[in-house]
């Protein structure tokens, strides 16, 4: 295994990439959407090093949190809130800045504003105004998760990401019905004290042998990545109390058996939809004039799932 040696100055080669950071182009009058660390503070690139610091102001989540990474790296930039509570008027208090030619950085607590966080409505307003959104791309719980899970392939590197799992049982699992039906792998958040609960519901709606990959506290200290049928989460959840701590990203594989031209998942939302107040047969003919998709596919889709529903 190769160690390597402890350093008091970055190596040349560190530092000749940081001059070429600094000589880069930094419009002015623009919104710097920045992602930052998901938890490992060495996760922050060098571009977005230099982002935060010449920018005027930096919109973040939490400005307390925030200030953490921000004191860690030397970054001494003014903050101002811009919360999901906040964000229309936080809105026009960027485009105020740009207007003056300030250059703004958009963060949130963790990852990439605007994706499952706050920040699409400022990123919406801003751009309605004219103005530019620059990407500052970086770490991404959904990709580490995907990294690791072995769920995607090069020749089918299509995802999805579904964010938060609802909170009730019933709406949970008519999420995962929906979801679920696809030849393709689904990224999803939950909280440490739905976790059990959660696997339970995913358990009761899919066969045993369906695939998840489990992926708690990923880039801290304590990370933890495994991938287990379904029918056998309760029982690794069980073995260590640990193994329900955290912040949990979640990957279901898709099914071995899955179609190799399964319908998107919005027409699983739109079936479901339409038979809230519909026959089966009246469901699929309408969502075949919405789709384009064969009525007798839709038919199967709508029965099956109007069974679910009993």
């Amino acid at each position: 295994m190769r160690e390597e040696n402890g350093f008091d100055e970055p190596p040349m080669s560190w530092k000749r990439l940081t001059e070429r950071v600094d000589q880069q182009d930094w419009p002015a009058g623009a919104l710097y959407v920045i992602a930052t660390p998901i938890g490992n503070l060495a996760d922050l690139s060098l571009r977005a090093v230099e982002a935060l610091r010449r920018c005027d102001v930096i919109a973040a989540e939490d400005t307390r949190s925030s200030r953490q990474l921000l004191d860690a790296w030397g970054v001494n930039t003014p903050m101002m809130a811009a919360h999901r509570h906040n964000e229309a008027s936080a809105a026009q208090a960027i485009i105020g800045r740009l207007q003056k030619g300030e250059r703004v950085a958009l963060i949130s607590d963790a990852g990439t504003p605007a994706v499952s966080d706050p920040g699409a409505r400022v990123v919406r307003t801003i751009v309605a105004e004219g103005y530019r959104a620059i990407p500052v791309p970086g770490a991404s719980a959904v990709m580490a998760a995907l990294m690791v899970s072995g769920a995607t392939t090069d020749d089918n590197p299509a995802y999805m990401f579904a964010g938060f799992t609802p909170h009730k049982t019933t709406a949970r699992q008519k999420w995962f019905r929906r979801w679920s039906a696809t030849n393709m792998p689904v990224v999803f958040f939950e909280s440490p004290h739905r976790l059990a609960a959660s696997m339970g519901d995913l358990a009761d709606v899919l066969p045993g042998d369906r695939l998840v990959t489990i992926a708690r506290e990923l880039t801290k200290r304590f990370e933890q990545v495994v991938t287990l049928p379904l029918n056998e989460v309760q029982a690794w959840l069980q073995q260590d109390p640990h193994h329900s701590q955290g912040e949990f990203v979640l990957v279901l594989h898709p099914s071995p058996d899955a179609p190799d031209e399964a319908p998107p998942a919005y027409v699983s939302t739109l079936l479901d939809a339409l038979l809230e107040d519909l026959s089966v047969k009246d469901a699929a003919r309408i969502a075949a004039r919405a789709t384009n998709l064969p009525k007798a596919d839709l038919y199967r889709m709508a029965l099956e799932r109007g069974k679910n529903e009993l």
